[in-house]
């Protein structure tokens, strides 16, 4: 006898024999990574026959992520930071809920989530085990403690059946290091978490309203010319260099301004005290603090730039790349993947902030240039990442996994 799964949206419903929905389980460590890494995509699976449940610690996003994926959310708390007791309740407490609910798959993201979750999975019997790799923190700590983040990283890859990190360049260098067994690796498609919503990250979809206000907010002068980092104001971020780099830039011209779209998270992993003072003292320098529409600061802005000293795949190029941004960015893994030198962008050393200056100097000689790379860019992203496809691509992995046969997704 034939049974018709529940659908959400307008999405063709898989058609089963009398076979409960396979569950799928997603975690990470707060919500507000399930709004910003992974919109939509347990929308899309549930559209494809999935139950699918989230789950995080605690926060303001809660109601938003439950209402824009329909599904249920879960929270158990978590901390980004070591805390040993914590984490073993937060364990209990996974373990405890995976036994319950008895899901086909758990898939994790963020560090914090993915430890617990996996370890959790494996001892409730979990047997498909997937952990996301968007990053490792350890490659700029040093000591015992990047032993330790070296550890915990390994602790995950063994408690997993599946490990795949999000580009190609970041997969290279963790079968370098041989972190994770080699029969566990995977990438879903060109790499990316989420890859990129095309409806909305497009010239032709700005609001005349949003974007006025956009340039209200750094005090738009067309006569002036602004490069625009996204990301929080921390060390990590390469925040100190490109601030430095900034000074001697503005030095030769002008016309230059930097704008900073992002908070600053001083407990964590702070920016030297000589890069506050500049932030706070220069006048070309433009802190706004963070947006969500980052799609209308890049429109007004010459170039983006992102020294970042480490990444997965980072959601701001995809997002330059669909607007038509140029770009500047360190070379390091993740961004390799999506900037080719001289060709969808300009790269530079990470941590380099003399070749830094070079690259912004460049730019501002040869706009036609960066136009043309911004232009190579937008077809990359267009053609590899469209947000739908790298879900179709994640959706059939799914179902590969779980013996399901082929389907034609939505």
């Amino acid at each position: 006898m034939l049974s018709q799964v529940k659908t959400i949206g307008n999405a063709r419903p898989l058609i089963r024999l009398n076979l409960p929905m396979p569950k799928l389980i997603r975690v990470t460590t707060v919500p507000l990574s399930l709004k910003y890494l992974v919109p939509g995509q347990a929308r899309y699976m549930q559209e494809q026959g999935f139950e699918v449940i989230v789950i995080s610690s605690y926060g303001p996003e809660r109601e938003e992520i439950m209402q824009k994926e329909g599904c249920r959310h879960h929270i158990v708390p978590m901390t980004r930071q070591i805390t040993p007791l914590s984490d073993l309740r937060s364990l209990w407490l996974l373990y405890r809920f995976f036994r319950k609910e008895k899901p086909d798959i758990v898939h994790s993201h963020t560090p914090k989530a993915g430890l617990l979750a996996m370890m959790a999975a494996r001892m409730a019997g979990v047997k498909i085990r997937i952990h996301t790799i968007a990053g490792l923190r350890f490659v700029t700590t040093t000591g015992s403690f990047r032993r330790m983040l070296i550890a915990m990283e390994k602790l995950t890859a063994q408690s997993a059946t599946h490990v795949w990190p999000n580009s190609f360049s970041l997969l290279d260098y963790i079968k370098k290091i041989k972190l994770v067994s080699s029969k566990k690796l995977g990438l879903i498609g060109s790499g990316s978490s989420n890859g990129i919503n095309l409806e909305r990250y497009a010239v032709t979809a700005l609001k005349e309203d949003k974007l006025n206000e956009a340039k209200r907010r750094v005090g738009y002068d067309p006569a002036n010319i602004y490069f625009l980092a996204v990301g929080r104001i921390v060390h990590d971020k390469g925040i100190d260099e490109l601030l430095k780099a900034f000074v001697q830039v503005h030095a030769a011209n002008d016309r230059t301004r930097l704008i900073l779209l992002g908070a600053f998270e001083d407990e964590i992993d702070p920016i030297r005290d000589e890069s506050k003072a500049i932030l706070k003292t220069h006048p070309a320098i433009i802190h706004v603090g963070w947006s969500e529409e980052v799609e209308y600061f890049m429109h007004i802005s010459f170039a983006l730039i992102h020294a970042s000293y480490r990444e997965g795949f980072p959601n701001v190029l995809l997002q330059a790349g669909a607007v038509g941004c140029p770009v500047i960015c360190s070379r390091i893994d993740g961004n390799v993947d999506m900037v080719e030198h001289e060709k969808t962008g300009l790269l530079f050393e990470v941590r380099n902030e003399k070749e830094l200056q070079e690259k912004m100097e460049l730019a501002l000689a040869n706009p036609a240039l960066m136009k043309e790379y911004a232009d190579n860019l937008h077809s990359k992203v267009v053609s590899q990442f469209d947000q739908r496809l790298i879900w179709q691509q994640l959706h059939q992995r799914y179902r590969e996994l779980l013996g399901i046969s082929s389907t034609n997704d939505n």
